[in-house]
């Protein structure tokens, strides 16, 4: 695993890699709140196939906030995320994302269709913001809060803030620490409560079901199938999701959102099978 810092204008953006500069390309791009290290097992499992480039989104990890919060909007960002795929002077690759990142990966697509060989999205991309009971304000009032509380200890914060009812691996407490900002003895969440709030509206202003018909069909996404409350908005909102794109979805049994770190060996041979043989026979 490598990582470094690129420059995009006056901003630092993090990278992590894994694997040969020789092997096919899969780009990765983390949900809302997380860091390139989101993939870490992921990766671990195909780095010997592919190369997998994961990056800390802008106001993630150590990469730099934007200034402007219009440019956290779905167009803007995927306008951003190719400028920062032509620094690093990649030609056509694999999308991987999760939650947050499937989203603008959609955008993306809309765009730059002819760059994509093909797009796995992991429980994201689909819950449409149009068909929830939540409205904007309450969301964006429920992030400002959560990203701005503390606890006063690490353990605290793994616990209660990273894994909660989730495993624990080696691998997964590396990329927990990535998480954290420690500030006055206290841990919070490195992500800001502002940096939260911009993406959210970003979200509702720019909704995915609008291009879902524009988009090209070799989409697979993997849907979380926990908590079970909220099994009847996901049916809803993956099936419109599945008819408008004609996408290939795969509801994975127990898992939850974070459903690559429940269930990394199935996000790998998912991998494995669709895009080895499509790479062989390119």
């Amino acid at each position: 695993m490598e990582r470094y810092i690129i420059h995009d204008g006056g901003m630092d953006i993090r990278i992590t890699e894994w694997g040969s500069k020789n092997h096919p390309v899969i780009f990765c791009l983390h949900g809302l709140g997380s860091t390139s290290l989101s993939f870490i097992e992921v990766a671990e499992k195909v780095k010997n196939q592919f190369r997998v480039i994961s990056i800390d989104a802008p106001g993630h990890g150590k990469s730099s906030p934007f200034d402007d919060p219009r440019k956290y909007e779905m167009p803007a960002m995927a306008a951003w995320l190719n400028q920062i795929i032509n620094i690093l002077e990649i030609d056509r690759f694999y999308f991987l994302s999760h939650s947050w990142g499937s989203f603008v990966a959609l955008f993306y697509l809309l765009h730059n269709p002819a760059k994509v060989k093909g797009s796995i999205l992991i429980d994201g991309g689909y819950q449409t913001k149009r068909l929830k009971e939540e409205s904007l304000e309450d969301e964006v009032a429920f992030y400002l809060e959560d990203y701005e509380d503390f606890v006063d200890t690490w353990e605290e914060f793994l616990e209660l803030d990273v894994y909660g009812d989730l495993r624990r691996s080696a691998l997964l407490d590396v990329a927990a620490k990535d998480l954290a900002l420690e500030k006055g003895g206290k841990f919070y969440w490195h992500t800001r409560g502002k940096t939260a709030g911009h993406i959210v509206r970003a979200m509702h202003k720019h909704e995915t079901m609008d291009i879902y018909e524009k988009l090209p069909s070799n989409l697979v996404l993997l849907r979380a199938t926990m908590p079970i409350e909220r099994q009847e908005y996901r049916d809803l909102t993956s099936t419109i999701f599945e008819e408008k794109t004609g996408a290939e979805v795969k509801l994975i049994s127990n898992a939850t959102h974070m459903l690559h770190w429940d269930f990394p060996e199935i996000v790998a041979e998912e991998i494995r099978e669709k895009w080895t043989n499509q790479t062989r026979k390119n």
